[in-house]
């Protein structure tokens, strides 16, 4: 919001035409809140006659997302099997592509890329770990074990040497 628009900022009723093979629809929509400036912070007013349980679900969606943890490692894996969806589906034929598309390093866009061999319960408990998630360079070290039936053992002893330090 610019210095010009102290105050309240309303919305108003906003309506599209979207182009029809047989003519056009028209779409309108409205969101019933308004916009407040109080001092420096922004605050979102809904109207009086607005559904109390709308106000319910708003608390229980800040909530849940306040509860999850986003780190660097747990962002490193969702990329990876982002990227792998990306190779099965044939939009990029390599790792070196994708990398040239995300202006990144081939070799860290490899070292990335390796934590799609973690197992599902490595992942799980990196996602459920109350002492907060492994750093990269722990699940970099998990993924190089042969079999996901040794990874959460390797996993166990990273974290232990993690908690001594």
């Amino acid at each position: 919001m610019a210095k010009n628009d102290r105050g309240m900022v309303t919305g108003d009723p906003v309506t599209y035409q979207i182009p029809a093979p047989s003519g056009g629809v028209q779409m309108e929509t409205f969101i019933p809140w308004t916009l407040v400036k109080r001092g420096v912070r922004r605050q979102v007013i809904t109207p009086i006659d607005a559904p109390e349980h709308f106000e319910k679900e708003a608390v229980m969606a800040r909530n849940a997302r306040m509860q999850v943890r986003d780190s660097p490692s747990i962002r490193a894996l969702g990329l990876a099997h982002y990227w792998q969806r990306l190779l099965d589906e044939g939009k990029y034929r390599s790792l070196t592509e994708i990398a040239t598309a995300e202006g990144m390093d081939r070799g860290q866009v490899s070292r990335i890329a390796q934590l799609t061999r973690l197992a599902p319960k490595v992942i799980q408990s990196c996602l459920s770990d109350d002492r907060g998630p492994p750093k990269f360079d722990e699940l970099a070290r998990v993924c190089l074990a042969g079999s996901w039936a040794g990874q959460p053992a390797i996993l166990e002893s990273e974290s232990q040497d993690r908690s001594r330090h």
